[in-house]
């Protein structure tokens, strides 16, 4: 009869143990690289945009008042023009990279831009337009 699930397991992890290896995948034993960051990048600017646009449409629906109400309350807090130009970035970069980087991994379903020097060159064209942008639109 052979073993069980249960002790392959214990196997497993007894040799991983021994062998002093980490566990797989760790962040550890990998060598940053352009893409990995912008994976995760694009994956957070995701999950913030989804965040940040939830958030929104909830307190819309259950705070009362109305956007003009919460827009005087905005301009009553009389913030410098230096946070204001902080928060235009802080919102308009996300917007910026996430749709270059969505328009970057639409190229790559239809098997453009695969190879490792393209990668890296398109990733580079994605961080210089979505700083751009962001500028451009901070600026309006």
């Amino acid at each position: 009869m052979g073993t069980t699930a249960k002790e392959e397991m214990n196997k497993f992890w007894d040799k991983n143990s021994r062998l002093n290896r980490p566990l797989s995948p760790h962040i550890s034993i990998y060598r940053w690289s352009v893409p990995m960051a912008m994976s995760i990048t694009h994956r957070g600017t995701g999950i913030a945009l989804s965040g940040g646009i939830s958030a929104f449409a909830l307190a819309a629906l259950v705070l009362p008042g109305s956007f003009p109400y919460y827009l005087d309350l905005v301009h009553s807090l009389s913030v410098g023009p230096a946070l204001i130009t902080a928060s235009k970035f802080a919102v308009s970069f996300p917007v910026a990279y996430h749709t270059f980087n969505g328009i970057r991994h639409l190229l790559w379903d239809t098997g453009k831009g695969l190879k490792i020097p393209e990668v890296y060159r398109s990733g580079y064209i994605v961080i210089t337009l979505s700083i751009l942008t962001s500028l451009a639109l901070t600026a309006l």
